[in-house]
């Protein structure tokens, strides 16, 4: 039996409660004679159903609307449809999405770890070390904010219930992420209360979440009024913004110089791990992106073009200055102009898909290996809906 207060710990069994001795009430305080030998007339008190069936009395039953709902009434936001009933689908896709996410079911106990720990102890360059130990600082941050923006801001403003369950998976992913990024911290033996605190010290990591929190903390308001144009465009900006940025540029782009060290033999381990939650982040950013041009068309809205603009400028140059600290020297086969110049190209992919002009006009990939890297064939399959070859993780091969 479980110990609800702490699930974790055994349940005691509870002694047997002492009788308390019976005594009479005086005739004045009897509380069921009124002096002509019934019961007092008191307040009715609700109560709660298995009272009412213990006092014989009959169940409230609300009154019930037997109109069935119709699919073609619900919306991303602002539906009227019961929010409980999730067939017949509206968006076949997003269940097909969660479908998909529950096929690469993987824990980050899977990956040994063992030939990390040595590289990092005796391989790795100083510049190397300072590469991976503030990647990891800045993606374990960024995914608990990324949990908590899913979570608490756009799940609850989603209409549609396969919607919802999806980002009840991507919840789930996002701290398994962190847990991924914490399994990595620990099993090299960093100093953990300094590497997870960077994100508050180191201004280049910092200006990043600062501006996530920034471009993401309106849209935490639960009283936010999506019917109004001017909330539903910036809720729409943020959506945008964390599908297209945060998730597809900021995320995709971050793993790479683990992979670039990968790619030489080097920290094998943490970069498989990595390519498990690429799979995943690819699919929060398809989704997402595929949800915000679902609001565009059912709410006949687009975002602002010069607030378009002001959002690519501001998150390029966090993303230079960022590039800049972690790769102030650069390490074998990877600088920060390259980290720049291919966030710039994925960028614009991003863009494209939502249907947006492309921010860097003739950006061109400094990073080619990436996409194979990351394996786009699946990731293109995400984003056309069509995922032919995806896998559980015990079946991943990365060869």
């Amino acid at each position: 039996m479980l110990n609800w207060d702490d699930p974790l710990s055994p349940i005691q069994p509870a002694a047997e409660p002492a009788q308390p001795a019976e005594r009479e009430l005086p005739p004045q305080a009897n509380p069921l004679q009124d002096g002509q030998g019934a019961a007092p007339q008191t307040p009715p008190t609700a109560l709660s159903g298995i009272e009412a069936e213990m006092h014989g009395q009959p169940l409230h039953t609300p009154d019930l609307d037997h109109k069935p709902v119709n699919p073609e009434d619900k919306r991303v936001v602002n539906g009227l449809t019961d929010i409980n009933q999730l067939a017949p689908f509206k968006y076949p896709w997003a269940w097909e999405y969660f479908l998909n996410a529950n096929r690469n079911h993987w824990t980050p106990l899977d990956i040994n770890m063992n030939q990390d720990v040595h590289d990092y102890h005796h391989k790795l360059t100083l510049e190397e070390r300072h590469v991976y130990e503030n990647v990891l600082s800045y993606l374990t941050t960024s995914d608990i904010l990324a949990m908590r923006n899913i979570g608490l801001a756009v799940m609850e403003k989603m209409s549609a219930p396969e919607l919802q369950i999806y980002q009840a998976r991507q919840v789930y992913e996002e701290s398994l992420h962190t847990w991924t990024y914490q399994h990595c911290i620990e099993s090299i033996g960093l100093d953990q209360g300094e590497i997870y605190n960077r994100y508050r010290v180191v201004p280049e990591i910092n200006g990043k979440i600062q501006l996530a929190n920034r471009r993401l903390a309106s849209v935490l308001r639960a009283d936010i009024d999506l019917n109004d144009r001017d909330e539903l465009h910036n809720f729409l900006m943020a959506y945008i913004f964390f599908a297209g940025v945060f998730e597809g540029c900021w995320f995709y782009n971050g793993f790479s110089p683990i992979f670039a060290l990968q790619r030489r033999g080097l920290m094998k381990g943490t970069a498989e791990q990595l390519q498990y939650i690429m799979r995943d982040e690819v699919l929060h950013a398809s989704f997402g992106i595929r949800v915000a041009k679902q609001i565009m068309f059912e709410e006949d809205i687009r975002p602002e073009p010069k607030a378009l603009a002001l959002m690519w400028e501001e998150c390029e140059a966090a993303e230079a200055d960022y590039a800049g600290y972690i790769l102030r020297d650069p390490i074998l086969g990877y600088s920060k102009e390259d980290h720049i110049g291919q966030f710039r190209f994925i960028a614009n992919r991003r863009a494209r898909s939502l249907g947006l002009d492309e921010p860097f006009p003739g950006a061109e990939p400094t990073l080619p290996w990436l996409d194979e890297q990351a394996n786009l064939r699946k990731e293109k399959n995400f984003f056309e809906t069509r995922v032919t070859e995806y896998q559980t993780g015990g079946a991943l091969k990365w060869d």
